[in-house]
């Protein structure tokens, strides 16, 4: 059984994720990625290349992310706020990940046995409603930014 808890999903502040985001693509790493679970309020704006992963669909999608995301030394997850859905889907992804390699499947084939160790996952401080508000409207960090969309408190 887990010890992990949504208590002890760490969390990372937009501009931690901002510099960790900036570095990466000056350097060309692609070590990083950010999984975004909004659902049908993914509008106005994303996460620079985040990962798009509806919170209503995750049990039919869980296998794809745990595979997209088994290279990444670090996964950020967030939703609007990152009070619920950001938080659930960190922790279930954490779950299916452990039971993954502990029944086999985080052999050498996955990649899952050995990234298990040292993959650090997050949840982004208040979520995509805290990171607009500081970098909604700067293109190297955020896509298809609508501003008209958030400025009545979305």
């Amino acid at each position: 059984m887990s010890l992990i808890t949504v208590s002890s999903l760490e969390r990372i502040t937009a501009s931690k994720l901002a510099e960790m985001l900036l570095a990466a693509s000056a350097s060309g790493g692609e070590g990083i990625a950010v999984v975004d679970v909004r659902d049908d309020d993914h509008i106005g704006g994303h996460i620079r290349n985040s990962l798009h992963f509806r919170s209503n669909s995750l049990d039919a999608t869980m296998p794809t992310l745990l595979r997209k995301l088994e290279d990444k030394d670090t996964v950020i997850f967030h939703c609007a706020l990152s009070q619920q859905r950001g938080p659930s889907a960190a922790l279930r992804y954490l779950r299916e990940k452990e039971a993954a390699v502990s029944s086999g499947g985080g052999t050498e084939a996955t990649g899952l046995g050995e990234k298990k160790q040292r993959q650090k996952v997050y949840v982004l401080d208040r979520g995509f409603v805290g990171w607009q508000e500081v970098y909604g409207t700067d293109e190297r960090l955020t896509e298809g930014y609508r501003k008209e969309l958030w400025e009545d408190g979305y």
